[in-house]
Formats: C-alpha cells, structure tokens, sequence
C-alpha cells in the first residue's frame, strides 16, 4: 500500500483538536477525492502528509516506511509531491527553471509545452516570464501544478487545485487528472469539493470534525455525497471562480 495513516492527530493549544484520530489506506496507482465541509480538516491532513505540518499524535507510513518524523524535503525525495492550495511565488526564477528543477533534467521545448498544456496555459508566452507578482493568481496556482506534474512523483497531493482558475482552465485540470490515472500517472489525492473532480475519483474520503466520517469507492460514496448536498447544499460544490 502507498499510503497509510495511523491513529493520526493533530492539534493546537489555542484551537483544540483539527485531526482526530485518523486511520486510513490509501492504496498504490488511485485518484482518491478527499472532501468534506470546509474547516473540518482536510487542507491540515494534505499539510500532514505532505510534511508541512508535524502530527501530536500517530504515525504516517509510505510504502512500508514510517515517514513521521520526516520533512517536506525528506518526503519529496521518496517521491511524494505536493501543490500548494496558494501558490509561492519565486523572484529570479522563470518558468522553465521551476520546471525543469521539479523534472531533475532538462526538459526540451516540446516537452515544457505539454506540461503548460496540461493545465491550459500557452506555453509561449509563460516559459521564460519570471515566477513573480506579475502573474496573477491563477496563472501561478496552473504553473505550480505543472511542476508537480513535472516530477512524475509517487504521490502528488493537490490542494483544492480548482481555486482561483478559470473554468476553461478547470476543465483542462480535470482533464489531466483523468489522464493521469488512466496513464499511470502515480496516486493522485485531491482536496476538493467539486463534483467534476469527485466524478473521476476512484475512491472518496469524506472528513468532518476532523475525523474519517466515510471512506469507499466513488459508486458507493458520491450518491450519499449528492444526497446531502441536495438537503443541505454542502459539501459539494458546482462552480469554481473565474478570473
């Protein structure tokens, strides 16, 4: 198995518990939709994993490897990649650099448009600008995950990848994802709360309060997802921001 969590948690002294007690497999070569209400947990269980943020309690394994004590770095080098839900922004670097340092070579012309491509950009008019303030902030989110697309990692953990794109955009995004998992393209973990992209899931994860409040494949989890949404308007969502 890729990925397990043990009796994982984490919490604050000031904000009380966010991850409670989370057991969870999530197996090689899926595309797994974790969702939920927002604030319930899922950004600070993608932080998690990713090595960002260090669990209170519990342990984290990758391909039978306790990962726990490990960093983003330490992580990254096993293969696990991770794309921020607001992108970092890197002054003196251009867009070919970034992804050219996320694929570890050079990466010919062609191959830097198909990675841009991928995420609805031209490539153009994007692989020598600079990774600063001029662009804006769906250009920088589409850029980011082309270079986690780059690196062809084990697991790539993506964190609302729809927020701040264009629908265009959107569409070529879930796209890629599809491919991706069609290809293998590595397990794929996406936070979202979009239908489209809960739609192309293997397996979905639904936290709430910080907990595993479901866990099971797409035909079983999405109707009782749409069910409630249809009663309380959440926690799916239909529509992404366009800019």
């Amino acid at each position: 198995m890729s990925l397990q969590l043990e009796h994982l948690a984490f919490g604050v002294p000031e904000g009380g518990d966010i991850l409670k007690d989370i057991t969870l497999t999530v197996p090689d070569g899926r595309l797994v939709v974790v969702t939920g209400p927002n604030g319930g947990g899922k950004t600070t269980l993608a932080r998690t994993i990713a090595g960002l943020t260090a669990p209170t309690a519990g342990r984290i394994l990758f391909e039978g490897q306790d990962i726990t004590g490990l960093d983003i770095t330490g992580r990254a080098r096993l293969g696990i990649a991770y794309a921020f839900q607001q992108p970092v922004r890197f002054k003196g670097l251009t867009v070919r650099d970034l992804l050219e340092m996320a694929a570890g070579r050079h990466l010919a012309e062609e191959q830097l448009c198909a990675l841009l491509g991928q995420v609805g950009l031209c490539a153009g008019e994007y692989i020598d600008r600079e990774m600063n303030q001029s662009l804006s902030g769906g250009e920088a989110k589409r850029i980011e995950i082309a270079t986690v697309l780059a690196r062809r990692a084990k697991l790539s953990i993506f964190d609302e990848p729809e927020a701040g794109i264009d629908l265009w955009s959107f569409t070529r995004l879930v796209e890629t994802f599809g491919d991706l998992r069609r290809t293998g393209g590595g397990t794929l973990m996406i936070i979202s709360h979009q239908e489209r992209i809960l739609a192309i899931a293997d397996e979905i994860i639904v936290i709430a309060d910080g907990r595993v409040r479901a866990q099971g494949p797409k035909a079983k989890i999405l109707p009782t997802l749409l069910a409630d949404e249809r009663a309380s308007q959440c926690p799916i969502g239909k529509e992404v921001t366009v800019q």
